[in-house]
């Protein structure tokens, strides 16, 4: 019996069809204005509590929405997407999602999040990653998507189990952050349970 063959990559450079659009929100690229909306969430220290980098001052900040503002298009492996989420109704930004191109060769992707405090709780950041997931499985045929994070982060952990991500592994103190050895873990999904989980939804 032949191995089965992975579906064609898309050509690269690739630039999605901004924005990405669902029931409620539009992911489109940062723009340089943004930096105070973007500003008022990464000054915080409880949302940078498991995240790599921050609190940033304005400079930090301006650099990191500069950075943010260049990053709309995959070109090679290792690349990634860094968007806004903005609501249809007001065009308030409160939040931004990073799309990570892993490899193309083995059809890999990861996805991350960050989001104001203010505009939490109201199902915002599961809405935008379900966003990307359909950008990877959907646009980039991608075989499988995951996302790291902190093993102390329990709301993103069960952020990712309501899109359907299983937990696949659980490193033991493998990161020295904010002065201690944290545990990292990982959730993944195949493109073929992205479908499962696509088609489950659409019957009646």
């Amino acid at each position: 019996m032949p191995l089965p063959s992975a579906p064609p990559a898309p050509p690269l450079p690739f630039t999605p069809r901004y924005p990405l659009r669902t029931e409620r929100l539009d992911l489109r690229p940062v723009r340089h204005d943004d930096f105070a909306a973007i500003h008022a969430y990464q000054r915080r220290p409880e949302v940078c509590r498991y995240l790599y980098w921050g609190p940033l001052d304005e400079a930090g900040s301006r650099a990191s929405v500069a950075a943010k503002a260049a990053r709309t298009t995959l070109r090679d492996s290792g690349d990634f997407l860094q968007l806004a989420v903005v609501l249809h109704e007001t065009g308030t930004l409160v939040g931004d999602v990073t799309f990570v191109y892993t490899s193309r060769e083995h059809g890999q992707g990861g996805i991350g999040y960050v989001f104001d405090p203010e505009h939490t709780g109201r199902g915002y950041a599961t809405e935008a990653s379900r966003a990307l997931l359909k950008l990877g499985f959907e646009d980039l045929r991608l075989h499988r998507i995951q996302a790291e994070l902190d093993g102390r982060n329990t709301a993103s952990a069960k952020l990712l189990e309501r899109l359907g991500m299983r937990r696949e592994g659980h490193l033991r103190e493998n990161e020295f952050l904010d002065g201690e050895w944290t545990d990292e873990v990982v959730y993944a999904m195949l493109a073929r349970e992205w479908r499962a989980q696509r088609d489950h939804q659409r019957q009646p």
